[in-house]
């Protein structure tokens, strides 16, 4: 089953019942007064955040939510029955917005409920019209409409680290050699399509789709890579020793990231990875991690899924760092 990261569904809150013309009869009585009861509200729709990233691939084939009507009111003044209420669940993480108002909603923990479209109200029946001067009542009101709406979903993944960098950089065979994860593996641009996920020691690590200079004007996977960054704890940069310009294709991740949400880089840690350092020698290696230390005053990390010493010394690098992020963060 595809992986879906946005997706437009309709939704329809439940219309009020109708309030209804009823008379009580009493015993040689009659029509002895207005006895219409109310038609019960609308259902509601809800949404509803859950622990399943693959939610919105199975709402494809099925995406419109109705809540309930409310019945019409009844004999004695009864009020119909209230319709029911729609709960549409989905993935933590997702931002949902209603086409027709503008407004949006976050999902950031799993059971949170959030109130998105409101049944119309029931109907008055013939009783609620009795006065001093209208003993006989002939009048009742219909139902309200429930609003209704596209609600336009977009997944934004919440992983503790987020493996980024430009196609090709080894993110995906990096993510398989730390986590055991199965994600697809290429010697060709865009392998991954998709976010692939996989735990280290309780932790979430994202391999996102690589992206191209461009990316914040839409090109190649650029919306697609970029919202799923803004939520990461950690930033693991993976930068490629196979290319000629490894500093140029840090920048450019960098600087599209930027480009699409200003600040996001601000406040996230941030590892580099010189990964596939099987292809160049320890001089080359060595002389690009100076340039990284010298340009950006950051240290930098090699690493090579052929060496298993080196993905175990990654590992550990990783869970210190993500304890570190998390005791920071609770200060």
């Amino acid at each position: 089953m595809a992986f879906v990261d946005e997706l437009t569904i309709k939704a329809r809150a439940g219309r009020g019942g109708d309030g209804v013309v009823r008379w009580l009869h009493l015993k040689g009585r009659e029509y002895s007064g207005p006895a219409g009861g109310n038609g019960g509200d609308g259902g509601d729709v809800y949404i509803r955040g859950v622990r399943d990233m693959n939610l919105l691939s199975r709402y494809r084939g099925e995406n419109k939510f109705e809540a309930g009507d409310g019945k019409a009111g009844e004999n004695r003044g009864k009020s119909g029955s209230r319709g029911e209420d729609m709960v549409i669940d989905l993935p933590v993480g997702s931002l949902i917005r209603n086409n027709e108002t503008g407004e949006e909603y976050e999902l950031m923990e799993e059971g949170e409920q959030r109130l998105v479209l409101k049944g119309g109200r029931g109907g008055a029946g013939n009783a609620v019209f009795k006065s001093s001067v209208n003993r006989s009542p002939q009048e009742s009101l219909p139902g309200g409409i429930g609003e209704e709406a596209e609600l336009k979903i977009e997944l934004r993944l919440i992983a503790d680290a987020g493996l980024v960098g430009l196609p090709n950089a080894g993110k995906t065979s990096l993510l398989n050699a730390l986590t055991g994860a199965v994600g697809k593996v290429g010697s060709y641009a865009f392998t991954t399509l998709d976010p692939n996920l996989g735990m280290l020691y309780g932790s979430v690590l994202a391999d996102i789709p690589g992206l191209i200079e461009g990316a914040a004007a839409g090109k190649g996977l650029g919306f697609k890579f970029l919202r799923h960054i803004a939520r990461t704890r950690l930033i693991i940069h993976c930068v490629s020793l196979e290319s000629e310009t490894p500093e140029q294709d840090y920048k450019v991740v960098r600087d599209e990231i930027s480009r699409f949400e200003s600040g996001v880089l601000d406040d996230k840690p941030e590892i580099i990875l010189l990964t596939k350092s099987d292809t160049r020698d320890a001089a080359y290696s060595k002389k690009i991690q100076a340039l990284f230390k010298k340009k950006y005053k950051k240290d930098s990390v090699t690493v090579s899924v052929l060496d298993d010493a080196s993905i175990e010394a990654l590992a550990r690098t990783l869970t210190s760092a993500l304890a570190s992020t998390v005791t920071s963060t609770s200060r």
